[in-house]
């Protein structure tokens, strides 16, 4: 797929969201945002090697009640750095700090998928001030990134030669049904998967999506850091996730006293896979205390 495609299966994608794109120069970064609905803000952070249209089947319910924001991450979907240059762990936070203060008009509830997740706990470690509520979907960085063999194969073999087939297998690892997902995902899905096999063959995607999972994810958040969040924090998880354990995301609810919703038939994505399961998540981690 050449860059004219992949643009056309872009807009085949975005035409399917009721939100609008607007491009914002933040930390260097030209930034592809979607916007739209009214009420509080929500800002939703996807996974590495991802895009902003991921959280396509939940965003017609969230933005009934709340403004969503929906940034693709520096270097990922078409937010282009402008100097060609991943950014570090450092210059993302900034990034996202300054998101924020353009795009919300008051403290958003900030929502973070596997190393989303883990930008959305490190920058809240430290600017907890700004945000009302953080909500981290199988979020990677609660401890090191060890994903099941099972997983991490075929997540290798797609980045390393990414075809259709490597897509569907690595893919098949995400989802406990796809064939269900399929099905109610209708017409969307294979401009998606078009665009998802799209941004993983170009060069300057795969790099920035390397380099995030490498500064954000692969190590655990110090303890002392996560010990900081003072904000109320839910955890959302996949009861099924080959790539985050359960397991991790339990021993921390536990140690600092998060909520913890485990959304079942699901693997890594829940608000994909389990979208109903996922917006009655949001719903409680919303819910004044």
């Amino acid at each position: 797929m050449n860059s004219n495609e992949g643009t056309r299966t872009r807009e085949r994608v975005l035409a399917a969201i009721p939100l609008v794109e607007k491009i914002r120069t933040l930390n260097g970064v030209s930034t592809a945002v979607l916007e739209g609905g009214d009420g509080p803000p929500i800002v939703l952070l996807h996974s590495a090697g991802e895009f902003a249209a991921v959280w396509i089947r939940v965003i017609p319910e969230l933005m009934k009640t709340h403004h969503l924001v929906i940034p693709d991450l520096p270097g990922q979907g078409a937010s282009e750095i402008v100097d060609g240059i991943p950014l570090d762990a450092e210059g993302v936070l900034a990034w996202l700090g300054e998101l924020i203060e353009q795009t919300c008009d008051s403290a958003p509830t900030l929502v973070g998928h596997t190393v989303g997740g883990a930008l959305a706990a490190r920058y809240v470690a430290n600017h907890g001030h700004r945000i009302a509520n953080l909500v981290l979907v199988d979020t990677v960085g609660l401890g090191w990134y060890r994903p099941s063999p099972s997983f991490a194969i075929p997540m290798m073999g797609f980045m390393a030669r990414p075809t259709a087939k490597s897509r569907d297998r690595f893919f098949s690892k995400c989802f406990l049904d796809g064939e269900q997902i399929r099905r109610q995902t209708g017409d969307s899905w294979e401009p998606l998967m078009d665009y998802a096999l799209d941004r993983v063959r170009t060069a300057s995607v795969q790099a920035s999506a390397r380099r995030q999972i490498a500064t954000l994810g692969v190590r655990p958040i110090p303890p002392e850091d996560l010990a900081r969040i003072d904000v109320p924090t839910t955890l959302i998880h996949g009861r099924h996730d080959l790539q985050v354990r359960l397991k991790t995301a339990e021993e921390a609810a536990a140690r600092y006293g998060w909520a913890l919703h485990v959304i079942e038939d699901c693997r890594d994505d829940p608000a994909f896979e389990q979208p109903t399961a996922f917006i009655d998540a949001m719903r409680a981690a919303l819910e004044p205390a």
